[in-house]
């Protein structure tokens, strides 16, 4: 299977992910760039799903009410964005050129449709030393929903994210999440590095990303590394087995370098390494 994902084309759905293509049970994922006047109706069916704008502007009508959605690019902090339970049906309109990221898992329907706000949204600085980040908390407990888990992160140029490395397959305990890795680069071409990898098995995978690819994270620990001057946005959606008010249960580091989160700058080397 492949967990690098390219876009295909420059309108429409330029990314599509199923829970039958990725090969896992509850996840599906798209990327839709509409030009202006354009349309796009897509139906949640059985599943809750959420709608965040990348770039550009444009009207989303669901559940009876109608939603302006506006964002100039993914480096201005956090979006508003759409949530909507099954049984509704999402109708897009571009005023502008409009890019779009909508996503969704099996549901209930125990939440209502409403716009979660950029004030509602906690952000996070986490991480230190070669790791610090920002992790904008754009669905996640407390704003409710039923599977489904969104983050945006922001990794500047020479940084790392995902540190330590941690996982959530269901191994050792960790919970079950199935994610997707959607990435935006400034400048558009510079590049981050994507590991997947297992400590139990020989799975081992190392993905140069570009900006507007996706990364399929189906199973094992998951660091990213922003090469120098590529500062490296991701969205992340990510759904499993957990519930509600569970969805905040964290996942599970890497036991060769969880020590870290004690000491950001622990075994750094220091410059220049020359006689005495």
């Amino acid at each position: 299977m492949e967990h690098l994902i390219r876009p295909g084309g420059t309108a429409g759905e330029t990314i599509v992910v199923t829970p039958a293509s990725a090969g896992w049970q509850y996840l599906s994922f798209r990327v839709v760039a509409l030009a202006a006047g354009q349309s796009y109706t897509l139906r949640t069916g059985g599943e809750e799903m959420a709608l965040v704008p990348l770039q550009g502007s444009g009207v989303v009508q669901v559940g009876g009410q109608a939603f302006t959605l506006a964002r100039s690019t993914v480096f201005v902090g956090p979006p508003s964005l759409v949530y909507a339970p099954p049984g509704q049906t999402f109708q897009v309109t571009a005023e502008t050129a409009f890019e779009f990221a909508i996503g969704g898992a099996p549901a209930e329907g125990r939440y209502g449709v409403r716009l979660i706000r950029p004030e509602e949204i906690k952000c996070e600085l986490r991480g230190g030393g070669a790791a610090r980040r920002q992790v904008n908390h754009i669905l996640a407990p407390p704003l409710p929903a039923e599977r489904l888990i969104l983050f945006e992160v922001y990794v500047p140029g020479g940084s790392w994210s995902g540190w330590p490395p941690h996982c959530h397959d269901g191994s050792g305990g960790s919970p079950y999440l199935e994610e997707t890795y959607y990435y935006r680069i400034d400048p558009p071409d510079g590049f981050a590095i994507h590991r997947n990898y297992r400590l139990d098995t020989d799975f081992d995978e190392l993905l140069p990303v570009r900006s507007g690819e996706l990364v399929l994270v189906t199973q094992g620990y998951h660091p990213v590394a922003a090469a120098p001057g590529s500062n490296v946005y991701f969205l992340n959606y990510l759904a499993g087995d957990l519930l509600d008010e569970e969805r905040a249960r964290p996942p599970l580091d890497d036991v060769h370098y969880a020590w870290m989160k004690e000491n950001w700058e622990g075994n750094r080397l220091t410059l220049p390494v020359a006689p005495a």
